[in-house]
């Protein structure tokens, strides 16, 4: 079996111009060699995989170049790698500083690159300072790490500082296009595309995973083969939900979810790669910022194509709800409800608020508290066509158009009030509009029951108000219409309490404090459709029964039952019950210690 080189290795830049993504600190490199004006203490700082130590190994072998040397010397003699992750100790800086003070054999300078230098103790650290301040002129210190916040200041201070920034997608993918190229490896754009994004700005990743790919799929590189390698969820999958997602079908959309768990991949993983997908569409938008993509052409089309079909509301709306959904992924017990719920929100955006209203036979559902055919009128057809007369029923007749355009009456009996007409079936309002003789006739008979009603009021004060008030109740329920057509649904007692708390909280919230406390005073109990109420004085009754055709009113609607009637009795047994007033405590008190009313004066107290 033949030797096999990792391209990380056989690929490994070995001059300034072969670094990739880092031509800034290369210039600069590359100047301060061809002006002697190079510090004898450099300090490369970046992520990993960017290219730290190659720079370091380039900058040591170039700095001892004459123009007399060898093509292939490599001044091994003359350059020290210290791995400062084991060699941290004081000692190991002590054996460091022994070295530096014998000059080199050949060349003008050595080098030593201490790598991951940041895992150096305080001590060692402290021991390195003067030496690295004021080391032999023949001696250069190259410092490479990734977290430079772990170095001490006076470290910081002596050296000269190079911060090496990530790689772009594009230098990774066209650098990767290369190695392919060289290797005879027939890579399609996406793929090395998918390859240079998972590596996440580091070349030496992205060669590490081209290797793991092409040993996959062998001499042709296919986006289908790197997404199946690399579990990466392909872009497709995002178009797909983004198109749902504009149509409001959310049954798709959580089915198309369900897919994607069903492959393996994680929840978090997806809801980020959308909240992505929309901020590549909303870069899309405008022609300036289509440049902040990274993708490839074909892709860029796609996305261009998808970004003309949302609206910038929808896109801001959208990547703020997956980006709550991203914060909130960890901290959630049920992941999957919370990302569901998140897809759902998504697809009601775009819905119309139309579509957001519930709907019954094509029409918009309205909910009244009393329908409309509460004063429904019975109508019956008569054969005679002449003029209006007063019978021994006292019936009155109005003329209606049929569909044949003749007049035919309806007849309404005495105290009843005519249905609305057809266009005013969806008002509670029950007034009638038309300006016949009839309708005048019936609308003095309601003036004059109106005003009877109203001059038989009587004041609650009085001694004989109950007796009157009760008269007039029957009188009343005698002129009301006829309830033979409304709903009389059965209801438990449980349901019955219910609903009498709701109207108790409905009181407290138009702060009728007095009617609340009598409502919640006793416990009203069911005795058939009558509910029956007891209280400790005539006064309470007197006051509940003003409010006595209110509250029926809540009951029968919420119960659906017009049968419900209210009983309320008055027993002089029950006791009132309430909270002592601060003035009650003290009597109270006072009653057992007398000194109380006594230290009360003495220090002039108020209760």
């Amino acid at each position: 079996m033949e030797h096999f080189i990792v391209s990380a290795r056989k690929y490994r830049p070995t001059q300034f111009k072969d670094v990739v993504g880092q031509q800034a600190i290369t210039n600069t490199l590359n100047n301060a060699i061809e002006n002697d004006h190079l510090a004898q203490a450099l300090l490369f700082t970046g992520p990993r995989g960017v290219g730290k130590t190659t720079c370091a190994r380039i900058l040591a072998k170039k700095i001892n170049q004459d123009g007399t040397e060898q093509e292939d010397e490599d001044f091994a003699f003359n350059i020290f790698e210290l791995d400062a992750a084991s060699n941290n100790s004081v000692d190991d800086i002590r054996n460091l500083i022994d070295q530096v003070r014998i000059p080199p054999q050949v060349g003008s300078y050595k080098v030593y690159i201490i790598d991951e230098v940041h895992m150096l103790s305080s001590a060692a650290f402290n021991a390195f300072l003067k030496t690295l301040e004021e080391p032999p002129k023949h001696a250069i210190f190259i410092l490479a790490t990734t977290e430079k916040h772990k170095i001490i200041p006076t470290i910081l201070s002596r050296c000269q500082i190079f911060d090496f920034r990530r790689i772009t997608v594009r230098d990774i993918k066209n650098h990767l296009a290369d190695v392919a190229k060289q290797e005879g490896i027939n890579a399609e754009d996406d793929a090395l595309h998918i390859v240079a994004q998972k590596a996440d700005g580091a070349l030496r990743d992205a060669l590490s995973i081209f290797d793991r790919v092409v040993s996959f799929s062998g001499k042709t590189l296919t986006r289908q083969a790197v997404t199946e390698n690399l579990n990466v969820l392909d872009y497709t999958y995002y178009f797909q939900i983004t198109d749902l997602l504009i149509n409001n079908d959310i049954p798709e959309v959580l089915l198309a979810y369900n897919d994607i768990l069903s492959k393996g991949f994680d929840g978090h993983h997806f809801i980020m790669g959308l909240a992505s997908h929309f901020r590549d569409l909303m870069v899309c938008k405008n022609q300036q910022t289509i440049e902040l993509l990274e993708v490839g052409e074909q892709v860029k089309a796609m996305y261009f194509e998808q970004s003309q079909k949302t609206s910038h509301n929808f896109l801001l709306e959208a990547i703020d709800i997956a980006n709550a959904c991203d914060l909130k992924f960890k901290t959630s017990r049920n992941q999957r409800l919370l990302v569901e719920l998140c897809l759902m929100q998504l697809a009601s955006l775009t819905a119309t608020d139309e579509k957001k209203k519930p709907r019954l036979n094509g029409k918009t559902k309205t909910r009244y508290v009393i329908p409309p055919s509460h004063f429904k009128a019975s109508e019956k057809e008569t054969s005679t066509t002449g003029s209006q007369e007063n019978n021994e029923s006292e019936h009155i007749s109005k003329p209606v158009k049929a569909n044949n355009s003749e007049e035919k009456p309806v007849t309404l009996k005495k105290n009843e009030i005519p249905s609305t007409t057809k266009t005013e079936e969806n008002s509670p309002s029950t007034a009638v509009t038309e300006d016949t003789p009839s309708t005048n006739k019936i609308a003095e008979e309601r003036s004059k029951i109106l005003s009877e009603k109203n001059n038989k009021k009587v004041s609650a004060l009085s001694l004989k108000s109950i007796r009157k008030k009760q008269e007039l109740q029957k009188e009343l329920i005698a002129n009301q219409p006829d309830q033979r057509n409304l709903p009389a649904e059965s209801f438990t007692e449980e349901e019955m309490r219910t609903a009498w708390t709701q109207y108790a909280k409905k009181v407290e919230k138009d702060g009728k404090f007095n009617l609340l406390s009598h409502l919640t005073m006793g416990v009203p109990r069911l005795d058939g459709s009558t509910i029956h109420l007891e209280f400790p004085n005539d006064t309470i009754k007197v006051e509940v029964e003003r409010e006595k055709h209110e509250l029926l009113g809540y009951l029968r609607s919420q119960l659906q039952n017009y049968d419900i009637d209210l009983d309320i009795l008055v027993n002089e047994t029950v006791q009132k019950k309430y909270a002592y007033t601060t003035r009650e405590k003290f009597d109270k008190l006072r009653e057992k210690n007398p000194a109380l009313e006594k230290l009360r004066k003495e220090f002039d107290l108020d209760i």
